[in-house]
């Protein structure tokens, strides 16, 4: 394998943040992890609240089953990566030592070289990045310090698509928001603030999310039959 060069490396940068949205980002981030240390496998264990972890994407079932038998063990170098915030090369699977029991599972699926990068920003772990090689020792130095610095372009291109993710849902909700006072002030001779009343407590009694009572006024132009009409305390007389 050629190790990539820096102009290599901030190519990918670019690419990776240039893409559309995180599934893409996902997809382009373990087809580069591959590229760029020759591996056979890769993929993405995402961590959410509550320390609860997912496979995000992979290029190989085997590695979700790999993910799998490390979160029920809670043993293996790519959840360690995300806990011991370190990155864990795996020579042989077979003999690993730290880690027996995930390690001859995942050597009965024909996987026996691994390394666990974790992926993070200076706020969060936002999970880790795993690579796997049917040769034992097929990862050598060279290729624990690739990992490292792949896996910190590609942390700020994740970061930067589930922020941007969550940025485009917050804007779409006030636009929605937006369009069912505007419906309602229409209809019910109400303001603004009256119509946010109105709409908010529609949310608290029937407990439904504040955006989904909003889709509703903008796709029928109305609420239910049975709270179609504001309250005097909504109208504020």
């Amino acid at each position: 394998m050629n190790e990539p060069d820096s102009n290599e490396f901030a190519t990918m940068a670019l690419e990776l943040q240039n893409e559309p949205d995180i599934e893409q980002t996902l997809d382009r981030v373990v087809q580069y992890a591959r590229e760029a240390t020759g591996c056979d496998a890769a993929g993405v264990m995402f961590l959410y609240g509550r320390g609860r972890i997912e496979t995000a994407v992979t290029t190989d079932p085997r590695v979700a089953e790999s993910d799998r038998l490390q979160t029920e063990l809670d043993e293996g170098p790519c959840v360690r990566a995300m806990w011991d915030e370190d990155t864990f090369l795996v020579a042989d699977t077979e003999s690993e030592e730290r880690w027996p029991a995930w390690g001859h599972g995942v050597a009965e699926l024909g996987l026996r070289s691994a390394i666990g990068v974790r992926l993070f920003t200076l706020k969060s772990t936002l999970g880790a990045l795993n690579l796997y090689d049917e040769t034992p020792g097929f990862f050598g130095e060279d290729d624990f310090e690739v990992a490292e610095i792949f896996a910190r372009h590609a942390s700020v291109a994740l970061a930067a698509a589930d922020e941007e993710r969550g940025l485009r849902e917050a804007i779409g909700t006030r636009q929605l928001i937006g369009q069912a006072q505007g419906i309602l002030m229409e209809r019910y001779g109400l303001d603004a603030e009256r119509a946010f009343a109105l709409l908010r407590r529609y949310s608290r009694n029937y407990n439904i999310k504040l955006r989904r009572v909003a889709q509703q006024v903008v796709d029928t132009r109305s609420l239910p039959a049975s709270d179609d009409r504001p309250t005097e305390a909504s109208r504020g007389t």
